[in-house]
């Protein structure tokens, strides 16, 4: 290794012992963004099931698929402040048990209002891991490959949703269809939410093995603890000093704890809103309609079951990979240039779509049909969506959600702003079968002018963070006005 005074300059790597390590606490955390893009996902492949056995209407079924997004938000509000008293790792292990026991009570559901019980359950386990995830990767990643590794959450999310998919379409061919009886007599479409109860159980059992946030240990007083831990990930020469600002920071948050987030910009400070307004904006794109309703969105347009299972699978690969572009551009080109390309493709791709559904037609049944060339267009407008928001706004949310907060307010603020999201993207879910029903090329282009939007706000508002302290970010967000002055 070459040095640069007593610290190698290649400490930080992700191909460093330090690194690898950190890689390895961080993916073992972000398996709890597996299980949201799963719990996502998972429903895909049996919403038409649900709307045929339990007879159900669009504003129905959407409260069914859209219901746990209220759980996540409750979840992710309540998870700073449970992990700053219980910490991290119990934390973790809480969510896992919901969502192993929402699994297997969704998966048995007799009605539609059962269903929707245990759907909030898993959402209630969903939320506190989107929350818990990113803080500990935050807590444990060095600041130089800071911004790969919080990507590792959103790759986690696609990754979840792939595998959600791929599952949704084994079991339903399987079974010859998502209605047909698979194994001890339940449906396909049962078993799908069913086997989410092995990702749960890998999330509790990771949740004793990894050891628990630094952080959080020296705010106990554990410094011995939080000393052996990072002595894996950082060099010797680093140590002392890392600890010393850790400590100096737990000081000032203790000072501060009585410090709110209320503000004068309605009722919250300004760098509240900027989290806020990031979050809606990643939902309010439209993105989780792909991946909650494309299999029946696709069915709707000429293509079969089996056809649409296979497309919903083939965009979730596409999901995984351009995160993984993301994750190793993130560190080199920054954050506001990849979020201001995404904002663009997503524009263009989405007032594609918004003008395909234009020429749709009614078949006898009432179905849309979309006659050529305009299906296969709203196919590939569609995938290129998806490598817009997968390879910016979906895994750089996350991480400029973990770099923009003053410490003193970290747990609240990343608290509400995840909060938001689910909200959002609850509004989303839920109206998304009663508005297509209605206009889909008016769908399609609201969801378009908020991507547009979404280039205006962060060409705006957005400072470029790569490469600085986590200290150093929340500065560049800050109005002079909103900082507490000395006594």
């Amino acid at each position: 290794m070459n040095s640069t005074g007593s610290i190698p300059a290649d400490a930080f790597t992700l191909r460093s012992p330090y690194g690898r390590r950190a890689i390895g606490l961080s993916v073992a955390a972000a398996v709890g963004g597996f299980l949201f893009g799963f719990d996502s996902s998972v429903i895909n492949g049996a919403v038409d099931s649900i709307s045929k056995d339990f007879a159900l209407n669009d504003v129905i079924t959407g409260f069914v698929v859209a219901i746990a997004l209220l759980g996540c938000a409750v979840g992710a509000i309540i998870a700073g402040n449970l992990s700053d008293r219980w910490g991290r790792l119990r934390v973790m292990f809480l969510g896992a048990i919901m969502f192993f026991v929402s699994s297997i009570g969704a998966g048995l559901a007799f009605s539609a209002w059962d269903l929707a019980l245990w759907r909030v359950v898993g959402g209630l386990g969903i939320g506190i891991a989107s929350v818990v995830a990113p803080a500990y990767i935050a807590e444990i990643a060095p600041r130089q490959i800071r911004g790969g590794l919080a990507s590792l959450q959103q790759l986690a999310i696609t990754i979840g949703i792939f595998a959600a998919l791929l599952s949704d379409a084994l079991l339903a061919n399987a079974a010859g269809g998502a209605d047909s009886v698979l194994w001890f007599g339940l449906e396909a479409w049962r078993w799908m939410f069913l086997v989410g109860v092995i990702p749960s159980a890998v999330y509790g059992i990771l949740s004793f093995t990894v050891p628990e946030s630094p952080r959080y240990l020296l705010s106990k007083g554990r410094v011995d603890e939080a000393r052996a831990i990072f002595a894996r990930l950082m060099p010797p020469a680093d140590l002392d000093q890392t600890i010393r600002e850790l400590q100096n920071a737990i000081e000032t948050d203790r000072k501060n704890a009585g410090v709110s987030i209320r503000g004068p910009v309605l009722g919250l400070q300004r760098i509240v809103w900027v989290g806020i307004i990031l979050s809606v904006f990643q939902q309010f794109v439209g993105i989780n309609v792909i991946f909650y309703y494309s299999t029946s969105l696709w069915q709707s347009v000429g293509f079969d079951e089996s056809d649409s299972f296979t497309i919903s699978v083939v965009t979730s690969i596409t999901n995984v990979l351009v995160t993984l572009i993301a994750i190793f551009l993130v560190d080199r080109v920054g954050r506001k240039p990849i979020l201001l390309t995404g904002s663009v493709l997503m524009t263009l791709s989405l007032g594609l779509m918004a003008i395909s559904f234009l020429f749709s037609t009614t078949d006898a049944q009432g179905a849309v049909v979309l006659p050529a060339p305009w299906g296969p267009i709203a196919l590939i407008a569609a995938n290129v969506f998806v490598v817009g928001f997968g390879a910016s706004w979906g895994p750089l949310v996350w991480v400029l959600l973990g770099e923009i907060f003053p410490s003193r307010i970290r747990g609240k603020a990343l608290g509400v702003a995840a909060g938001a999201q689910w909200i959002a993207n609850f509004l989303i879910t839920i109206s998304f079968p009663a508005m297509s029903s209605w206009s889909l090329p008016l769908t399609y282009g609201m969801y378009a002018v908020f991507a547009a939007l979404s280039f205006i706000y962060v060409a705006w508002r957005v400072p470029e963070t790569k490469g600085m302290d986590i200290e150093q970010t929340e500065t560049l967000f800050v109005h002079p006005k909103d900082v507490p002055s000395a006594r």
